[in-house]
């Protein structure tokens, strides 16, 4: 049984980390710690986990074996290099850190450790998103060219009803949006399902974004990854649908088309299909995300040092550098008015185009990864 700490105890760690750990075999929630004496001792009391704290040297001598990390995003480099300084492996959410060199910084501290880094790509571990990777694999749709990934929502909703009963802003999606957007706090899923499932990284990509809301983000975004083995994906993904409405609807879908035929998931109805030539096969639905799932990967590759399937460090900075840095263009593009999508062109100052600087995989990734040329990814 491995002792777990937690660090940052807001929403995601109340609805999404700590009901699985719970639920995880091999996991005991050991500690939680977060600066607000508040926030700690209220997670630690609800649960009934043994060790609450509002300071991080007392949570990292309370005996805790493993690291996860749900605090705000700033906090992210602060908390994996104390975990490093204490010898223990880490799980971190998502985006792993506000930028591509703080990343890099915490993946090579950790790998100079001899320790653990995987970032909480939850999507990863849910059965439809297990079922496609292996489909996939198997060939069943031939060769994969083209994948569609829509998530368009209103990241419920722009207003709430403040303690006067009248409305205010949804401090949700405020902090979203101040974030960077729905590229940088919901499309990272997207972009590293689509790495993995293709097992192929992204060469190229170009974006473009729309604003309903006045944010310096946009609040709808479109994205095209053109993918080393020559397989293009467009992302979707959206916090205004519908955020101001009533009766609001949201569409999550993935559409997956190969040279043999078509996989198409939808989450409304669970519906999940492959169509081929010998006819139309229905396969189970699930929800889209899997913290379960994420934490019995964690507590495997924690007992026995085997951590297939489990997305990286590296993973974690590639999906964030792209989604960031794409929305960082589109921002660039409305203020400076350029237009020009053609990538070559040299009477522009910018474009929409990007190539990836890669960072050299001796610097960002596991070196147990790194000699098997990334193909955990």
């Amino acid at each position: 049984m491995k002792k777990i700490g937690l660090m940052g105890c807001g929403m995601i760690a109340d609805y999404g980390h700590i009901p699985a750990i719970l639920a995880t075999q091999g996991l005991e929630a050991w500690a939680v710690y977060d600066p607000n004496p508040e926030h700690a001792y209220g997670l630690q009391h609800k649960y009934g986990i043994p060790h609450g704290y509002a300071m991080s040297d007392m949570f990292f001598e309370s005996g805790i074996e493993a690291v996860v990390v749900t605090s705000a995003a700033p906090a992210h480099r602060q908390n994996v290099e104390q975990a490093a300084r204490y010898g223990l492996p880490v799980l971190c959410e998502k985006p792993l850190a506000m930028t591509d060199s703080d990343a890099a910084s915490m993946i090579k501290t950790m790998d100079d450790a001899g320790l653990l880094l995987t970032t909480g790509f939850c999507y990863r571990f849910s059965g439809v998103s297990q079922n496609i990777k292996r489909l996939i694999q198997d060939g069943a749709i031939g060769e994969p060219r083209t994948l569609r990934l829509i998530y368009i929502w209103n990241l419920h909703g722009r207003d709430i009803l403040g303690p006067d009963g009248k409305p205010q802003m949804n401090p949700y999606w405020l902090g979203r949006m101040n974030e960077g957007g729905p590229m940088v706090d919901c499309g990272v899923h997207q972009i590293d399902l689509a790495r993995w499932w293709l097992d192929s990284d992204v060469d190229h990509y170009q974006a473009a974004g729309a604003w309903v809301e006045k944010y310096e983000a946009p609040d709808h975004m479109w994205l095209h990854l053109d993918h080393d083995n020559g397989a293009h994906t467009m992302a979707e993904m959206s916090f205004s649908y519908g955020h101001t409405v009533r009766d609001p609807r949201a569409h999550f879908s993935y559409h997956i088309i190969g040279t043999e035929g078509v996989i198409r998931y939808d989450r409304e109805g669970w519906l999940f299909e492959v169509r081929t030539k010998f006819g139309t096969h229905q396969l189970p639905g699930s929800s889209e995300k899997d913290f379960e799932g994420m934490y019995a990967a964690f507590a495997h590759a924690l007992e026995t040092g085997d951590t297939t399937g489990l997305p990286t460090g590296y993973d974690g900075l590639r999906a964030t550098q792209i989604a960031r840095t794409a929305t960082e263009a589109v921002i660039d593009r409305r203020w400076r008015g350029t237009t020009c999508l053609c990538g070559d062109c040299s009477q522009h100052q910018t474009t929409t185009v990007n190539r990836i600087e890669t960072l050299p995989k001796s610097l960002v990734m596991p070196s147990a990864l790194a000699a098997c040329n990334g193909h955990h990814g």
